[in-house]
């Protein structure tokens, strides 16, 4: 029987060793993107929105998507969310590849590990404050609905304001809402688009403090699409989009 020679065991240790490293990194990622692509027809031919986009991001991490408009930010968010589908490639978010899911398998995932904010707040009018913030557990299925979201509104400072509805709310109460909405589910990954574009400076400004606070406090990998400079540099990573590719990451 051939034996390994000492020198290629060493070889083979060495190599084991650099690659089980970025093996089990991989492994870990909250969301890999692959040589994602979205193409659409128009009358005028192909308009190309992303083009060959990859990158990973680890759990935990604090990302801001740039880039001018119409470079193709909130077209990838959507995609790495798994509200839209690709013309090519793949996103994997915590090890659920959304390209092999139907409408229902991405729900699914979207229902169980991911939250949402929105830049107009996208409450339900006829909800109260209370009200919204228990809806993704009950859709979820959760038993206990009532004690987590009041919980979360008092730590958003809108326990006075449970039965109070939106239209009853200034726009940055709303925002609050939309947070305590989004952290209630205790998401792996939450995606924001433009979170305080809707708000004045100073109400943006404690927005982004609760958003960062709330975030470090459940340990949620945070994606987030931003115009706002000062808002992405609060993140520990910047990706740039230029025209629908990545051009810093």
């Amino acid at each position: 029987m051939y034996s390994l020679t000492m020198n290629e065991q060493s070889i083979r240790t060495n190599m084991a060793d650099s690659i089980a490293p970025r093996a089990r990194a991989r492994a870990r990622a909250a969301l890999q993107v692959g040589a994602l692509g979205k193409r659409v027809m128009l009358p005028s031919g192909e308009l190309v929105i992303l083009d060959d986009v990859s990158f990973d991001i680890a759990p935990g991490d604090t990302v801001a998507i740039v880039g001018a408009s119409g470079s193709g930010k909130s077209t990838l968010l959507s995609l790495l969310a798994g509200l839209d589908t690709p013309s090519s490639g793949r996103v994997v978010l915590d090890g659920e590849t959304l390209s092999t899911l139907d409408e229902d398998g991405r729900a699914r995932v979207r229902g169980e590990k991911v939250g949402f904010v929105f830049q107009n707040f996208q409450l339900l009018p006829s909800l109260t404050a209370l009200e919204n913030v228990m809806l993704p557990l009950e859709l979820r299925g959760d038993r206990d609905v009532d004690a987590p979201a009041r919980g979360i509104l008092e730590k958003v400072g809108l326990g006075e304001r449970l039965d109070h509805y939106p239209r009853q709310l200034s726009g940055g109460e709303q925002q609050r809402v939309a947070l305590a909405r989004a952290f209630v589910t205790r998401p792996s990954l939450l995606f924001a688009d433009e979170p305080t574009g809707n708000l004045d400076t100073h109400t943006g400004q404690a927005i982004i403090e609760l958003l960062f606070e709330l975030n470090a406090q459940a340990g949620t990998t945070l994606v987030l699409v931003t115009h706002d400079e000062h808002l992405a540099s609060r993140c520990g990573r910047l990706l740039r989009l230029d025209s629908g590719r990545l051009v810093a990451s």
